[in-house]
C-alpha cells in the first residue's frame, strides 16, 4: 500500500495539472442538472445514467462515470445542503492536495465503486445490480476530510457545533458495523461493495494518519521538550531567538539572516547560513 502511495506522489510532483481543475463544481453542477430534468421528466428515463453490468456489457459505457450526477436526494432542499457540504469538503482537499491528488482520490473512489459492483454481479449471476449517486465515494471524501481537518468545526442541524473528528470517528463507526452485519448475515455484497469504494481511503490517508501520529509522539518526546525551554529560556535571558554559535550573530541583530540547529551536534547549537553546513560538529 506504501508503494501505491509513494507511486501517486511521485506522479502527482511530475503532473501537477493533471485532472479536471474545481472538480467539485463540475459534480455540483452535473447533479443540479440533472435533478431540474427529473422534475420536468419520469425519473426512469434518466436510469440510463446509472451504473449496472448490464448496461455496460451492451455499450453504455458512459454508466461507468455518469452514476455520479445521478442526485441521491429527492427533496431540494437535501440536495442543495448536501451539495454544499460536499463542494466545500471537495473544494478544500483540492487546495489542500493539488489539482492532481484530488482528481487521482475522486476518481478512484468512483471507479473501485464500479469494481465493486461488477464483482458482486459476477458473484451472483445479478447483472442488474444498480449503483446511482455517489454515497460510499462522498463517504471516502468525508473522511478523508475528518483526518485532514480533524478541528474543523460544522453547525450538526444548523445549531450544535461538532468537530469533524468526532463526525469522522461516528461515520467510520456505522461503516464497520454495517460490514460487519452484512458480514454475520452471509451478504457478500453488503462487504465488498464498501471495502472496495473505500480502498483509497486506505491507500491515500493511512500514510498520513501514520505520519500525523509520528508528528504528535514527536512534539510529546522529551527532547523536543527539553528543546522548546532552552529556546525559551534563552529568549527570556538575551533577549534574541537564535545565536550562530560559530560567529556570534543573532537574529535580532541580523534579522535578514536564516538560522538552523543542527541535529548531529551534540546539545542544542544554532548556526547562521553561512555555517550550518561549515561548522565542526560539537561532541559535548
Amino acid at each position: 500500500m506504501k508503494k501505491i502511495y509513494d507511486a501517486v506522489d511521485r506522479f502527482c510532483a511530475r503532473n501537477p495539472r493533471f485532472g479536471i481543475p474545481n472538480l467539485m463544481r463540475v459534480i455540483v453542477i452535473g447533479n443540479a442538472l440533472v435533478y431540474l430534468l427529473m422534475m420536468f421528466s419520469n425519473p426512469a428515463a434518466l436510469s440510463f445514467l446509472a451504473f449496472n453490468l448490464d448496461g455496460v456489457l451492451h455499450g453504455e459505457i458512459w454508466r461507468i462515470i455518469t452514476y455520479i450526477f445521478y442526485p441521491g436526494y429527492t427533496s431540494a432542499l437535501g440536495l442543495m445542503i448536501t451539495l454544499f457540504f460536499y463542494y466545500w469538503i471537495g473544494s478544500t482537499l483540492e487546495q489542500r492536495w493539488g489539482t492532481a491528488r484530488f482528481n487521482l482520490y475522486y476518481f478512484s473512489g468512483v471507479l473501485l465503486t464500479v469494481v465493486g459492483i461488477t464483482i458482486a454481479s459476477l458473484i451472483t449471476g445479478q447483472y442488474g445490480l444498480t449503483v446511482a449517486g455517489t454515497g460510499y465515494v462522498n463517504l471516502s471524501m468525508f473522511l478523508a476530510f475528518a483526518v485532514m481537518f480533524p478541528e474543523a468545526q460544522v453547525l450538526l442541524f444548523f445549531i450544535i457545533p461538532v468537530k469533524m473528528k468526532w463526525l469522522g470517528i461516528l461515520d467510520g463507526a456505522l461503516f464497520a458495523l454495517e460490514v460487519i452485519s452484512a458480514l454475520i448475515h452471509g451478504n457478500l455484497i453488503g462487504v465488498i461493495v464498501p471495502l472496495l469504494a473505500l480502498f483509497n481511503f486506505f491507500i491515500f490517508i493511512w500514510p498520513e494518519v501514520h505520519y500525523h501520529a509520528q508528528r504528535s509522539r514527536y512534539r510529546r518526546s522529551r527532547q523536543t521538550i527539553q528543546f522548546k525551554k532552552a529556546v525559551q529560556q534563552q529568549q527570556r535571558e538575551k533577549g534574541y531567538h537564535h545565536k550562530c554559535s560559530v560567529c556570534g550573530r543573532t537574529d535580532t541583530d541580523y534579522p535578514d539572516l536564516q538560522f538552523r540547529y543542527c541535529s548531529k551536534c551534540a546539545g542544542y547549537h544554532c548556526f547562521c547560513q553561512d555555517h550550518i553546513f561549515t561548522h565542526e560538529h560539537f561532541t559535548e
